[in-house]
This record gives structure tokens, C-alpha cells and sequence, in this order.
């Protein structure tokens, strides 16, 4: 009896032993990548086997880097993601891969060297969470609601006055609430607008809807506007979006409600972006 019970104590230890490495091994396995997914994929990839690596490099074609989605390309180069799509040829816009080049610029249109595609005409958006407000892998950053205060919507020392051109648009404020959060380079890409749950959020200029819906991280729901090919203002954070893609808008006209989707108080989020890059709302915004 003891030698029994003593086999099969040294059993139960071996299986349980078995049992123990299988789950460790299952706990360590790899996950399965699927590198066409998302742009994030980390799968070994032969570049030059990728779409439009051939442009790669070239003014006018952007080299996709992880985390990037059509949404964040377009905002960043001033276009509307379903242009980017159909200039790429790319037969399912959702499924992109690191190193895979796309057209960010109509066809037949001349660019300066600078513009090539394989960088970003501003800091990518990611597009952080929370109360971040990104336009790339930098998020536009707001105090806490406890700690924030109002400030003049007019800074003290206003920015020069950009130059008049071709494509000047006539903005006004989307919004009336006080500013709590102004431009910053470096943290936020816009201005913050405070307001209430519901308040209503207007077109800043005539435009284009080129996108409304809430697939760019940090930003909940959004809307952004083209208004020509230099300016596109975008509108973050809203409860609810009236407006759909490829909708024309006119100046003044609701387009959105105010919230506080993806954010940590209700706010509307602004940019005025020109050639997609952020720039400071007071220089094209009226004086209040």
C-alpha cells in the first residue's frame, strides 16, 4: 500500500508537471500577426514587394509608418482620405502595411522636393487618448478640468498676421464658449472651446466634409473640413455629428453638437491646419 500510494503521489507531480509547462508554453506563444490588418504590423516585409514602393521617397507619396491610418495621412497632408485611396489605387483603404507607399497629392500637380512622402508634413496623430486631442503620435495636451483657467482668447502677443493669398479663408469662431486651452506647438495643435453638452458647433469657413466619424484616437468624435487646397479645419470631441462625408457646408452652419467624447470635460478641440500642418487658430480667427 505505501509504495502504491507512493507511485501515485509521484504521478500526480509528473502530470500536474505536464500540465503546468503545456499552459506555460501556451502563455508564452507568439501572438498570430496578420500584417494585412492595420499599418502597425510588425511582420517581416519585403518593402520593395509592397504597393507603390517604387514612388518611394518621391514629392507627393508618403512611406506608411506604424500606427498610421488614411485618416491621420490625410489630416497630416491636408486631404481627404477617399482622395488618398483613389489616387493610390488601393482597393480595400483599410487595409494599409508599414512601407507601403501612397499618392498624398492629385495627380498631375507639381510639388516641391520638400514634400516627399517619406516624411510627415507635421508630427503624426495619435491622433493619445483621454483629453489628448492629437494630430499625430504627439497628442494635443489640456490641463485637468480642475486645474484649468480660462484665458484671453486673444493671447497677449498675438502672432503675426499670415499673408494674404489665393486660397485666404474668412474663419470665425466655431464656437462661443471661452478659450480654456491655447495653441501649443508642442502639446496641443488647436484651441480648446468650452461650452455645454449639446452646445451647437459651427462650420469656421465653406467647405467640404471630408470626415466625420470617430476613427482617429484622442479626437472622439470628429469632423474635419476641406475648405480649399491649403486649409482644412478639424473639430474634435462632439456628442453627436449632423453632417455626413462629402457633405458641402456652409460658414456658420451646425454641424456637430458639443461633448466630451474622448476627453476628460465637454469641449470643442479646433484646428486650422494649412498644407496639413497645425497652425495657431488666432492668427485666422477674428478678434472677440
Amino acid at each position: 500500500m505505501l509504495v502504491s500510494r507512493s507511485l501515485g503521489a509521484w504521478g500526480t507531480a509528473v502530470l500536474a508537471g505536464v500540465i503546468l509547462a503545456g499552459c506555460a508554453a501556451q502563455a508564452n506563444r507568439a501572438p498570430v500577426e496578420d500584417r494585412g490588418q492595420s499599418a502597425s504590423s510588425s511582420s517581416a516585409v519585403d518593402v520593395k514587394s509592397l504597393p507603390g514602393a517604387e514612388n518611394a521617397g518621391k514629392p507627393g507619396y508618403y512611406t506608411i509608418k506604424p500606427g498610421d491610418t488614411l485618416i491621420k495621412i490625410g489630416l497630416e497632408h491636408g486631404q481627404s482620405w477617399k482622395d488618398i485611396a483613389r489616387w493610390s489605387n488601393l482597393d480595400n483603404p483599410n487595409v494599409i502595411e508599414v512601407g507601403q507607399v501612397v499618392r498624398v497629392v492629385p495627380p498631375g500637380r507639381d510639388v516641391p522636393a520638400a514634400s516627399s512622402g517619406s516624411g510627415r508634413g507635421v508630427a503624426p496623430v495619435v491622433v493619445g487618448g483621454g483629453s489628448n486631442s492629437s494630430a499625430a503620435t504627439t497628442a494635443p495636451v489640456t490641463p485637468p478640468a480642475a486645474t484649468a483657467t480660462p484665458v484671453p482668447s486673444t493671447p497677449a502677443t498675438s502672432p503675426a498676421p499670415v499673408a494674404k493669398g489665393a486660397d485666404d479663408v474668412n474663419f470665425i469662431w466655431p464656437a462661443s464658449g471661452s478659450l480654456i486651452a491655447g495653441f501649443d506647438e508642442q502639446r496641443n495643435k488647436g484651441y480648446d472651446i468650452s461650452g455645454k453638452a449639446g452646445d451647437p458647433v459651427l462650420a469656421a469657413a465653406d467647405g467640404r466634409v471630408v470626415y466625420a466619424g470617430a476613427g482617429l484616437r484622442g479626437y472622439g468624435n470628429l469632423i474635419i473640413l476641406k475648405h480649399n487646397n491649403t486649409y482644412l479645419t478639424a473639430y474634435a470631441h462632439n456628442q453627436s455629428l449632423l453632417v455626413k462625408e462629402d457633405q458641402a457646408v456652409k460658414k456658420g452652419q451646425k454641424i456637430a453638437e458639443m461633448g466630451s467624447t474622448d476627453a476628460d470635460r465637454v469641449k470643442l478641440h479646433f484646428e486650422v491646419r494649412r498644407q496639413g500642418k497645425p497652425v495657431d487658430p488666432s492668427r485666422y480667427l477674428p478678434s472677440r
